[in-house]
């Protein structure tokens, strides 16, 4: 039997021999070249079973060889990898054809189940490559860390689906972003996106508004006005804090859900509800199931395809890109240029956001307004976020200093008086708090360390010191979302 033959392209020796060693022990045969033009040949040549390839080469971009593989041989498989970790890069990496795109640095466990996936996967349909919805290089999300990078990924392979998704995020992280990034990189990018912000409208006025009235409905019509629905047509209609819509106008928009039409208000004919549904929340929708204020089955509806954005102080690597992504914006408007010394990048860092990157973003546009040097320094960061109030005292960033470094205890202790003060999240009834706040430090407890072994519950039970029965249940009942993929021996990682 062949062992099957891996070509690999990257200019840089180290990864190739790192790749070609790996590979080597799990069974393959490897070719490695630091062209482009040597990797074209061999594909032209009929050689390899797969192709790994860098994006930057030095004589061709690596993106721009995947649809001419394609159409040369389109059973061969191209994995693209990159150091440039943008949702640009992922997004034409996917559109172009590549069965996968990994950020570098990578985990070799993963590229070698990605590997043994692709050449296990069946032969594509031949076609063309998606060219026509390459993106600008205008960037709408910015950030490296792990979590955006599953969140690039995710938008990449959304883009040739009009599957309906659910956004899940903390105030402030950048929900709408993620929204218009699907529009825009996906299939309806030529149709209207239309924002509604669910929880800035009136309840008795949200069915009109979403699909609309006919002259003489109620009293005040004396025209008849297009809703939401109506104005998506062709495109997406993003429902944001729709954990804020009322039960009535829930039943509403499951009904036009599960017919695929509308009627407006007064009207008498139906009306195809052409448009892509995104929807987006801060709160907990499995807690207000529970309590009885969102339906379940409208939940499964829009859930189809979950997304969570993480707050940014887990994502502490994306600040430094972050403040400089809004410094450039604040210079690009006419603001004088600024620069982050090594200090106050660290005092940014050591920082809770309680606000997210809308805080930061804030924060960076004030000091830019505000104050006249063109150095950012640490002193200046800590000056004005102590003007931050926090349960009646300055706000400490974190750790400022051993004795400063707020504890676990002490940040469950805060996070409860603000749900006893704030009369049980939004007014629902206050009822079940132990089981609310046992949920809240278990699910990112699991999450993160499921993260940190990459899913493999066999160590995130024995690094949590869990019967691996007891951490399935746990993970099942706080529904945390679980990546699985084949590992080099073929079977499921546990």
């Amino acid at each position: 039997m062949t062992l099957p033959t891996i070509l690999i392209a990257d200019d840089d020796r180290s990864i190739r021999t790192v790749l070609s060693q790996a590979l080597g022990r799990a069974g393959y045969q490897v070719r490695t070249t630091a062209s482009a033009v040597a990797l074209w040949q061999w594909v032209e040549d009929g050689e390899g079973d797969l192709v790994i390839t860098d994006v930057v080469m030095p004589d061709e971009n690596g993106l721009d060889l995947i649809p001419r593989i394609r159409r040369a041989r389109p059973d061969l498989r191209v994995l693209v990898m990159s150091a440039q970790s943008t949702l640009v890069t992922a997004v034409k990496a996917t559109q172009r054809g590549a069965f996968e795109y990994l950020p570098k640095p990578f985990d070799l466990t993963e590229l070698l189940a990605v590997v043994e996936r692709a050449l296990a996967a069946p032969s594509p349909q031949i076609g063309n490559p998606l060219q026509s919805q390459q993106p600008g290089e205008r960037m709408p999300l910015i950030g490296r860390s792990v979590a955006m990078q599953d969140i690039y990924r995710v938008i990449a392979r959304l883009t040739t689906s009009d599957l309906t998704v659910m956004i899940n995020g903390e105030s402030g992280t950048g929900k709408e972003l993620v929204a218009r990034a699907l529009h825009d990189y996906g299939r309806r990018r030529t149709g209207p996106f239309i924002a509604v912000n669910v929880a800035a409208i009136p309840h008795e006025f949200i069915e009109t508004e979403l699909f609309g009235h006919e002259r003489g409905a109620f009293s005040g019509a004396t025209a008849r006005s297009s809703g939401r629905f109506e104005q998506a047509a062709g495109g997406t209609l993003f429902l944001d804090e729709i954990g804020d819509m009322p039960l009535a106008a829930q039943t509403r928009l499951l009904r036009v859900l599960q017919d695929g039409e509308f009627t407006t208000a007064g009207g008498k004919h139906p009306i195809k509800a052409n448009v892509r549904i995104i929807a987006a929340t801060h709160r907990d929708l499995h807690q207000a199931i529970r309590a009885g204020t969102f339906r379940e089955d409208l939940f499964y509806r829009l859930n189809v395809v979950p997304i969570r954005i993480p707050p940014l102080r887990e994502r502490l690597e994306d600040i430094p890109l972050l403040a400089r992504h809004f410094l450039d914006e604040c210079a690009e408007e006419g603001q004088p240029p600024k620069a982050l010394t090594e200090d106050a990048t660290t005092r940014l860092q050591a920082w809770r956001w309680p606000g997210n990157v809308r805080e930061l973003e804030n924060l960076m546009r004030r000091i830019t307004a505000l104050y006249p040097q063109e150095t950012i320094t640490g002193a200046l960061i800590d000056s004005e976020l102590a003007e931050t109030i926090r349960d009646g005292k300055p706000a400490v960033a974190r750790g400022e200093a051993p004795g400063d470094e707020e504890t676990l205890s002490d940040a469950v202790g805060r996070h409860i008086r603000r749900y006893l003060a704030m009369d049980g999240n939004g007014g629902a009834p206050l009822h079940d708090i132990y089981d609310k706040v046992i949920a809240e430090v278990e699910r990112p407890l699991i999450r993160m360390t499921l993260a940190a072994t990459r899913g493999n519950q066999i160590k995130a039970a024995a690094m949590l010191g869990l019967n691996r029965n007891t951490l399935r249940k746990k993970i099942r009942d706080l529904d945390i979302p679980v990546m699985k993929g084949p590992s080099p021996s073929g079977r499921e990682a546990d």
